[in-house]
């Protein structure tokens, strides 16, 4: 969360906060600080997140002292433990490589698919709608598996790119 000037200021003799000030003072990412601003309703008035006091250049602003009363309440009633915890896992942007129970399935899936593969000498069309016959799920699901089999297969073969697929070349007359 990106705000430019202070995230604090006085006005009318006393302090107020934005929420990048929250959560550096709280430690809590932008979502869930976000989730306190939106669902604060539903939340028992002990820890109801403050109301916004005033508006500059667009940022809401807070009154210190009621953030602080908050932050209190909320780390006495309900605890830090789930603090950084929002939003999804990190991961390297390829799916659930983290662990799982659907990256336990996917492993499954691409180990019979390169016994397949080593059985059939190569990929073949249809294999991962067959498979996804013989075994059940998706066949997308299956494709997705074959296409990571099939790195890994041809890439145990020693083979590039360019040799695995090879077509024929073209002379141009």
């Amino acid at each position: 969360m990106s705000e430019a000037g202070p995230a604090r200021w006085i006005v009318d003799g006393r302090w107020v906060v934005s929420r990048a000030w929250v959560m550096a003072y709280t430690g809590a990412s932008a979502s869930t600080v976000n989730r306190w601003c939106v669902q604060r309703e539903r939340y028992p008035e002990a820890r109801r997140f403050p109301e916004v006091v005033c508006t500059l250049n667009r940022t809401h602003y807070y009154a210190q002292e009621a953030v602080e009363a908050f932050w209190a309440a909320w780390k006495t009633e309900v605890g830090t433990g789930r603090l950084g915890a929002a939003g999804r896992r990190p991961g390297d942007g390829r799916g659930n490589h983290g662990g799982g129970h659907s990256r336990a399935g996917r492993d499954r899936a691409v180990a019979v698919i390169l016994a397949e593969l080593r059985r059939a000498g190569g990929y073949r069309r249809g294999m991962a709608a067959r498979l996804a016959r013989e075994h059940g799920g998706g066949e997308r699901s299956w494709q997705r598996a074959v296409t990571e089999a099939r790195t890994l297969y041809e890439h145990s073969q020693g083979l590039d790119d360019a040799e695995a697929d090879p077509r024929p070349e073209q002379s141009v007359s």
